[in-house]
């Protein structure tokens, strides 16, 4: 097999870590996502992953949090099933074939050229599947896509890599393209962001990161229409709870009330003109 050449640098380069926890995650007899995807994209590149230095718990990690943003989606197109889903600085991530939507569903998988470039590369094509080499901040994103359907936005591990501005900019642009939408986001205290950046496997690539949110109602008051709804903790979807003790869970959701605990890095659901699914998710 050959394998594909990798020229990723800085963020970009932190998809390939994201890629191999998940893949090597599946590899597990009780694996958490099963990510069948991610395992042969995986093989398939010329990369010394032994340089992003990631430990175990990093890979259980980082399946845990897919896991988390995969619920919502789920959610959502469960009830909406024709609608749009923007998923931004989608990296190699392999949600579109996890989730399997149904062709009703107009999914763009959305970022940078050299990322979806390899994109191509690895994963096959797909009924409803889009893939947009842009960066997020381009005012022109949205010119292609259609605004007539609800839309899922998707930005898991992507706000701390932007801009404040920038990405204020980007979900006003969203919120006047479509109708009416969900959004599931990430949100980083400013101690979270520098947390974040000297996390290895991003340290590693030399990534610089920035925007961090504290108060999730900051965004309601930048981006007009926009619906604070819930904060979430990336492994509350009840697919994983099998896999922490009781004992630990526990410790968790009470570490998770801790208001500058919680910040340090939790989801983030909005919505806008109509609400979105009820998670009974809330802090």
């Amino acid at each position: 097999m050959d394998l594909e050449t990798v020229t990723l640098t800085g963020a970009e380069e932190t998809a390939l870590a994201t890629l191999y926890g998940k893949g090597m995650e599946s590899r597990e007899p009780d694996s958490i996502l099963a990510d069948r995807e991610a395992y042969q994209a995986m093989q398939r590149l010329d990369y010394d992953f032994s340089k992003l230095r990631l430990r175990r718990r990093d890979i259980k990690s980082a399946a845990v949090r897919a896991k988390g943003y995969d619920w919502w989606v789920e959610r959502f197109l469960a009830t909406c099933p024709e609608c749009t889903v923007l998923h931004l600085g989608c990296g190699l991530d392999t949600r579109v074939y996890r989730v399997n939507p149904p062709s009703t569903v107009s999914w763009y998988d959305i970022d940078l050229s050299d990322v979806i470039v390899l994109r191509r590369r690895l994963f096959p094509a797909r009924a409803g599947l889009h893939t947009i080499a842009a960066s997020v901040n381009d005012p022109h994103l949205l010119d292609a896509i259609a605004g007539d359907t609800p839309v899922l936005v998707v930005a898991e591990g992507l706000t701390c890599y932007l801009r404040a501005s920038d990405g204020v900019a980007m979900l006003r642009g969203i919120t006047e393209h479509f109708p009416s939408g969900d959004m599931v986001i990430d949100g980083y205290s400013r101690l979270g962001v520098w947390l974040t950046a000297h996390y290895r496997p991003v340290k590693a690539t030399g990534a610089q990161l920035d925007w961090s949110i504290g108060d999730p109602h900051e965004l309601e008051k930048a981006v007009p229409g926009l619906v604070f709804g819930s904060e979430w903790w990336f492994a509350n979807a009840p697919e994983i709870e099998r896999h922490y003790s009781w004992l630990y869970r526990q410790l968790l959701r009470i570490l998770f009330r801790i208001t500058a605990i919680r910040q340090l890095g939790r989801g983030l659901h909005y919505h806008f003109d109509q609400p979105g699914p009820s998670s009974g998710k809330s802090s």
